[in-house]
């Protein structure tokens, strides 16, 4: 709920840092290669990749109408042209929506902040984050400039506008979200209703029992509530329309096209979740080429549990968004016991890339569970 500067963590996602050489070779058989944190890396290894990633094939799914109707033909991954080229900073549209590469996935929202608008648009403070006393953040934060237009990521009516939100009334004007909107949206996931929620805005714009369309102007980003600079909180919640029934936006908010997410599992040897581990991504080397300058790091940390809500398919505790398509490097320093492990992975365009990381094990190609349940919106 705020931005959190940290002084090497959370400078921002898009943040250009020196990327360091790979650390060492894994075997095939993923035992990890450990490293004290302070030796000097060497050559990285072959890609691993999860098995249940497949090129997304649009399948027939309820639009955001009554009348269901087929999602849009997949747009071509036109962006970047070359994987290996020079990036450009700017932000490209995301995929239409409802975007499922797989029924596991549900990109049911576009980004509540035009590509036009802020170039990043990254979260700086991330899903499972804790902040002022040790609160759990339980949804993401995009910072930018006051009066920022913010929009609805998708169609529905709003039930709440105003002051008091997190504490249940209205004009409540010492309540942490500040000024805030929630949208109940005319679909649902597997018979729940789903609700977006914008806060710390500057103004409203909307009233409630208004129906809006997706991407119609709701607010305008201010810095309203508990906060330490302007930037806009982003929630998804499912079932119910309360603090403890959030997910993960990242897996809920449609990449940009030719981007994709990285999601994963960061556990104990014993197989517990393990929290507030940092990881950090990078390109490879080997995937840029001579006049490429694009080496930042992305930076996530793994869920603080207390109010958090994992994906049922993916049990992730960890993820970060908004990755261009290419080859990287997933670096995991657990300082605690001074070694660091290494992993190359591809990050492919509009889809999931899936990570699991035991402590003292490392890496697997271990993918998730079958669901239980079919993962497709209803109307």
């Amino acid at each position: 709920m705020i931005v959190l500067v940290l002084t090497i963590l959370l400078v921002n996602t898009a943040v250009l840092v020196g990327c360091q050489n790979p650390i060492s070779d894994q075997d095939k058989s993923f035992t990890p290669t450990i490293v004290p944190l302070s030796s000097t890396p060497s050559n990285p290894t072959e890609t691993q990749v999860s098995l249940n990633l497949t090129t997304p094939t649009p399948t027939s799914v309820p639009d955001f109408s009554p009348t269901p109707s087929l999602i849009p033909a997949t747009p071509d991954f036109s962006f970047p042209p070359d994987p290996k080229g020079a990036f450009n900073a700017w932000r490209p549209p995301v995929y239409p929506v409802p975007w499922v590469p797989s029924i596991q996935d549900h990109f049911y929202f576009s980004n509540p902040i035009a590509a036009f608008d802020i170039e990043s648009a990254f979260s700086t403070y991330g899903y499972g984050d804790v902040f002022f006393d040790d609160v759990v953040h339980t949804g993401i934060d995009i910072p930018g400039d006051i009066g920022t237009p913010i929009l609805a990521a998708g169609a529905g009516k709003v039930i709440y506008a105003g002051q008091g939100v997190y504490r249940g009334g209205n004009n409540v004007f010492d309540d942490p979200y500040g000024k805030a909107v929630v949208i109940e949206h005319s679909f649902s996931f597997q018979g729940k209703p789903l609700f977006t929620l914008y806060a710390h805005l500057d103004e409203i714009l909307v009233r409630v029992g208004q129906v809006v369309k997706s991407g119609e102007r709701i607010g305008l980003m201010g810095k309203t509530g508990k906060t330490t600079g302007p930037h806009l909180h982003f929630e998804v919640r499912l079932g119910e329309n309360e603090y403890f029934s959030t997910r993960n936006p990242d897996l809920w908010l449609s990449p940009p096209q030719g981007w994709g997410v990285l999601v994963g599992q960061i556990l104990t040897f014993e197989g517990r979740v393990k929290e507030q581990q940092i990881v950090y991504l990078h390109r490879s080397n080997e995937d840029l080429s001579g006049d490429d300058t694009d080496n930042r790091l992305w930076i996530g940390k793994s869920y603080q549990n207390q109010a958090i809500n994992s994906d049922p398919y993916y049990k992730e505790n960890l993820t970060i968004g908004n990755i261009p398509a290419g080859i990287y490097l997933v670096t995991i320093p657990v300082t605690e016991i001074g070694v660091s492990y290494q992993e190359q992975i591809e990050i492919k365009p509009g889809q999931v890339t899936y990570i699991k990381f035991n402590l003292w094990r490392g890496f697997s190609n271990e993918i998730p569970p079958t669901p239980e349940v079919l993962f497709s919106p209803s109307p």
